[in-house]
């Protein structure tokens, strides 16, 4: 059994009713604190954009706070969508922050634009809908290489930091584009189970080694709620129910408190897809859930596993990591 495999953390800043994003910003900094002291091994931030209950849309602002406020804690970003970005921005961005944060610092970087078209348009100023993804790519690896010093644009700071770079996806291309350029593969069952298995054995067969990366490695990830029992589980996972069913309906609301019946709330159908859509996340007391993560890492051979926790109340929410961290024995 792999179950000393390493456990990490993915954090949107999720704004909940009652909470200003002041405090939703000072929450994730204590989550990242107190995760660090569990023994997770990331602490990554998500990029999105005009969500009134996501706050970290300027995510490398957000890195630099955290980075000044832990020690040890590896963190990066889970991802930057690389297309709403100039590469050479992202170089000298994480080029400053593994300056100030040396050997801590994972760009994590996805395609997808973190928001709605419209949005995507504003930050993008053109049609780009990613297909340049992977030429976009290449001049980020270019800008944080020795070989970039040979030339006249440098990322300063940036180039030759060579920091991890780490592709993200939920379908077989991030997956295969990983593996053809050798880096580590994060997939996105946190959302979209549907490719998990395709595009893990995508990502393992056609994986090359790289200057970066000998071997696979790939880090699956789901949410998660550890409480004392299962019945407090179930009713903080109806905050996750809730968000994505407001999501589903493009209803842009303030996370949710928890709710003994959801029942009021949906419809059948949206029950059913909502659920089809989640039907990785583990919710339970701390022996379920080190039961359901070990099931997880034996069906997809997982090298480590990402937890996001869409839990209402912040104190709850670390409760709940300390809880996992303690069943794992991080």
């Amino acid at each position: 059994m792999k179950q000393s495999i390493p456990l990490s953390v993915l954090d949107l800043v999720p704004i909940a009713e009652g909470f200003s994003i002041t405090q939703a910003l000072e929450n994730s900094t204590k989550l990242a604190q107190a995760v660090e002291a569990f023994g997770f091994s990331r602490y990554w931030i998500a990029e999105h954009h005009n969500f009134i209950n996501i706050a970290s849309a300027a995510t490398s602002v957000i890195l630099s706070h955290v980075g000044a406020k832990t020690s040890k804690i590896r963190i990066g970003s889970g991802g930057i969508m690389l297309p709403n970005h100039p590469p050479l921005v992202i170089a000298e961005q994480f080029g400053t922050l593994e300056s100030l944060y040396p050997n801590r610092i994972d760009l994590g970087l996805g395609r997808a634009p973190g928001t709605d078209q419209r949005t995507a348009m504003a930050l993008r100023r053109d049609k780009n809908d990613g297909s340049d993804f992977p030429q976009m790519l290449n001049y980020l690896q270019y800008y944080l290489s020795n070989e970039a010093g040979k030339n006249g644009i440098k990322a300063i700071p940036g180039y030759g930091l060579n920091i991890p770079i780490w592709l993200l996806g939920s379908s077989t291309f991030s997956a295969n584009l990983a593996a053809q350029k050798g880096l580590p593969f994060a997939f996105a069952s946190h959302f979209a189970p549907d490719a998990m298995y395709a595009a893990i054995r995508e990502y393992r067969v056609n994986f090359k080694p790289s200057k970066q990366l000998q071997e696979p490695y790939i880090i699956i990830c789901i949410n998660a709620i550890c409480a004392n029992t299962q019945e407090e589980a179930e009713f903080l996972a109806t905050t996750e129910y809730q968000k994505f069913l407001y999501l589903q309906r493009g209803d842009d609301r303030l996370l949710s408190k928890p709710t003994h019946d959801m029942d009021k709330l949906w419809e059948d159908w949206e029950e059913q897809a909502i659920k089809h859509k989640l039907r990785e996340s583990i919710w339970g007391t701390p022996e379920y859930v080190k039961q359901k993560l070990e099931s997880l890492v034996e069906r997809t051979g997982a090298n480590e596993i990402m937890i996001n926790s869409w839990i209402h109340d912040p104190k709850i929410r670390i409760e709940s990591y300390e809880l996992i961290s303690k069943v794992w024995q991080l």
